[in-house]
């Protein structure tokens, strides 16, 4: 049975989580300060820590050094307020597995537990540049689920997929987070203790790709000094992530296509047959559809990939998760450049909101990086963002609502968003509830 601990100074939530816990199959203890959490971790062992981050005479992340000292296979889940998030990532950079976000239901603190429960520190990846697996950083993969419609439908399908076989086909556009979705079904699946192989078809030579797959035997071709293990051959067991699978040449698609359909593969220039026991994550920013009606990529390795398909959204798709976001990459460029930026102005985080982000979360990532390194106060001001996001923002707020189908559009887009509620729809599209109101009546929605 698995020991959960609880750290909570809210006595009715704690006692409240404890019964549910324990119901649920968990051996529960509790402590409602640090120090009673102290007394616990040095006569017991636990396999989950729940804490807060607000606690009496200090915080939940200050017991992250002596968890991860005394009992390293012990993960701990931080819960926290939106305003805490920034503390919660950097304590995910110092070991913690993952954060909640209060007020959260009952199946959410379930489901995280589990995934806490079931997640090993083994992961490998094959870099971009093809080269042999090797071990990737141990630890979670942080995976930050965003609040809004799009956010929870990507993360519904993710937790509704990973525990399958099926092979899965991720599109989006680029930068969005494939590879980290990828991760996180492979985290969440029944081969989390196997190999994660990650393969950019994009980055391999023509030439060589079949060796880069399958492997070779020494002597089977000019520069073949060595036996070498391809990428199918050291995701055995587990999963192989080929990203940018549509970049593949259709001689190559053939050859995926056989590896896939009969299981079994031979190393170039050998006889013996290597049984294989794969599962598939492919992703593409492309539209494979097209590319099968031109021509381009063979229907019948589409259908193999595709037997269930996940669209990543875009970042200009899900507007409110992007302080969210935004938030989360500053306490990452924080660490990383050992700066302590705390917060965004009103001006940037309007900035950030009206930005289109075509570039998605890879850029997002980018521009906050440089941002903190030119920022000199604890807060970021519009002016160390990059001109670029700056501009983009001013002709987004230019152009919004200067089109009436387009605004229409929005409103109604806003309201499905919200379940129909006005206030929260206005918020979301930046303009007050009276104005809200005007626009609806104008256009005679029926809402």
């Amino acid at each position: 049975m698995p020991r959960i601990l609880i750290i909570e100074d809210d006595t009715a939530f704690c006692q409240m989580l404890q019964k549910f816990l324990t119901k649920n199959g968990f051996a529960v203890s509790t402590s409602y300060s640090i120090k009673e959490a102290e007394e616990h971790l040095a006569s017991s062992t636990f396999d989950i820590i729940l804490s807060d981050v607000r606690l009496p005479k200090g915080n939940g992340v200050t017991l992250l050094p002596q968890v991860k000292r005394e009992s390293p296979k012990t993960q701990v889940i931080l819960m926290t307020g939106y305003a805490e998030v920034k503390t919660a990532v950097n304590a995910i950079k110092k070991g913690a597995f993952d954060y909640i976000s209060k007020p959260f239901t009952p199946e959410e603190i379930l489901s995280v537990i589990k995934d806490a429960l079931r997640t090993k520190v083994t992961d490998f990846k094959v870099s971009r540049e093809g080269s042999k697996p090797t071990e990737a950083k141990k630890g979670p993969i942080n995976f930050l689920k965003g609040q809004g419609e799009k956010s929870k439908k990507l993360q519904q399908y993710v937790e509704l997929v990973a525990p399958t076989s099926m092979s899965v086909l991720l599109t989006g556009e680029s930068g969005t987070g494939k590879e980290v979705t990828a991760k996180t079904i492979h985290r969440a699946s029944k081969r989390n203790d196997r190999p994660f192989v990650a393969v950019d078809c994009g980055a391999i030579p023509k030439e060589i790709a079949t060796s880069e797959f399958f492997g070779h035997v020494k002597g089977s071709f000019t520069g073949a000094i060595d036996d070498k293990q391809g990428h199918f051959e050291a995701a055995n067991g587990g999963t192989l992530f080929l990203d940018e699978v549509g970049n593949l040449s259709y001689e190559h698609q053939i050859q995926l296509l056989r590896a896939i359909q009969e299981r079994k593969i031979k190393r170039v220039g050998s006889t013996k047959e290597i049984q294989l026991d794969i599962r598939i994550i492919a992703a593409t920013n492309e539209n494979l559809s097209e590319a099968v009606e031109e021509g381009g990529f063979r229907e019948d390795l589409y259908h193999r990939l595709n037997e269930f398909s996940i669209e990543v959204p875009s970042l200009r798709d899900r507007r409110e998760d992007i302080l969210l976001f935004a938030d989360y990459f500053l306490a990452e460029a924080n660490s990383e450049l050992d700066k302590n930026i705390l917060e965004f102005s009103d001006e940037t985080k309007r900035i950030l909101q009206e930005y289109d982000w075509p570039g998605n979360l890879r850029e997002m990532k980018n521009v906050i990086k440089r941002a903190v390194l030119f920022s000199e106060t604890e807060t970021m001001f519009p002016n160390a963002l990059a001109d670029g996001v700056v501009k983009g923002a001013s002709k987004h707020e230019e152009s919004i609502f200067s089109k009436s189908d387009y605004e229409k559009e929005r409103i109604l887009t806003a309201l499905k968003q919200t379940n129909f509620n006005k206030s929260k729809a206005a918020k979301l599209l930046q303009i007050t509830r009276k104005t809200l109101y005007n626009k609806i009546n104008q256009y005679q929605l029926d809402v």
